[in-house]
């Protein structure tokens, strides 16, 4: 019976230090604010009446910046392609209130992996001195809108 007792008091005891430390994080989380999602890119010109888009260029999320996929659908090679791309992600980073050396994680998207030589050399250097984190990958029935390569990066403003 004592020790019935004793684990309800300790199973009482821990279920209340976890209730304050919840307590103590909703109190932070509501000082702080929940952070705001805004939207920078193609919902915020639409004319009265227009339904919603099918995606946005742009959304931050507290201090963290979210850029849809940029790609270069014109002919020409992978790194013409690949400076466009990232000349345009720049770009749209910088009207955003943030910059290259702030992208934390990139995705690339090559429409032929026997590409990837070629965007590594119009690639190199264009995020500072430390790079993000990169994921790069072939779609297996290429990138959409026949591009040679498409981007999206997450960064912070």
């Amino acid at each position: 019976m004592e020790k019935q007792s004793r684990r309800s008091m300790l199973r009482g005891a821990a279920l209340a230090a976890g209730a304050a430390t919840l307590a103590a994080g909703d109190a932070v989380a509501q000082k702080a604010g929940t952070p705001q999602k805004k939207n920078y890119g193609y919902g915020t010109k639409r004319k009265p009446g227009e339904g919603a888009p099918l995606f946005n260029a742009a959304i931050s999320y507290g201090n963290l910046l979210f850029l849809a996929g940029v790609g270069y659908h014109k002919p020409g090679n992978i790194q013409e392609a690949t400076k466009h791309v990232l000349d345009e992600i720049e770009e749209n980073l910088k009207s955003a209130g943030s910059s290259m050396d702030k992208v934390l994680k990139v995705n690339v998207y090559l429409n032929d992996i026997k590409d990837y030589d070629g965007l590594n050399e119009a690639y190199k250097g264009r995020f500072g001195d430390m790079p993000p984190v990169r994921t790069t990958v072939a779609p297996m029935g290429g990138v959409p809108g026949n591009s040679l390569v498409e981007i999206d990066v997450i960064a912070y403003i």
